[in-house]
């Protein structure tokens, strides 16, 4: 992935967030007027839409920073960034621990959800991952009942080797190492039977 392709996939990711956003708030919006209308006696229907629509949202504003434009001077707050990782976590396997500086560059946050998904692609069965520091040192560490890791994209996060089967499950660690290699960063990658971290420098 060049500089180039990068920074085109952070702006095609930022147009179909923005774009995306907006009809599911309409939704929202409308089931709203909907029950304040009287039309919450179908239960059962109203609350999976409802919850497929937060969700839709949740994930929406998550990958938004994962995989957006992150401009200069743009900054995220500690109980934004934990809401984000709640929100998408809240009906899955997974638990996210934000326990980061009060406030961080928007470019680090992206940083940080990138190595969230690069731990939970490895955590099948759920787990939890923890995340802590602050703009000048990141840590990521995951812990689940079974870590399954692909060797190819771990080796590649940490520095060796070619990510040839790149697919749309692991697009994740391709752009993480190349955000950290753009802006001057280092990262160390080291997954084990039982545990994974992460440690962005």
């Amino acid at each position: 992935m060049t500089d180039h392709t990068a920074s085109l996939a952070a702006l095609v990711g930022s147009r179909l967030c923005h774009d995306l956003i907006s009809p599911i708030g309409a939704i929202q919006n409308g089931l709203e007027l909907v029950a304040l209308a009287g039309g919450a006696e179908t239960g059962a229907e109203m609350a999976l839409i409802q919850d497929s629509c937060d969700s839709a949202s949740a994930r929406i504003k998550f990958f938004r920073v994962a995989f957006g434009s992150a401009n200069d001077g743009q900054s995220i707050g500690s109980r934004d960034a934990a809401a984000t990782l709640d929100a998408i976590t809240r009906t899955t396997r997974m638990t996210a621990q934000w326990a980061a500086a009060d406030k961080m560059a928007r470019a680090n946050v992206q940083l940080a959800y990138l190595a969230f998904l690069c731990c939970e692609s490895a955590l099948p069965l759920g787990g939890t991952v923890a995340i802590e520091g602050g703009d000048s040192r990141i840590r990521v560490e995951a812990t689940g009942r079974r870590v399954a890791i692909h060797e190819g994209a771990w080796s590649f996060l940490a520095g060796g080797g070619q990510l040839d089967d790149l697919t749309p499950d692991k697009v994740q660690f391709a752009l993480l190492s190349t955000l950290v290699r753009d802006r001057g960063r280092t990262l160390s990658a080291r997954p084990a039977e039982d545990r994974i971290e992460i440690t962005i420098g």
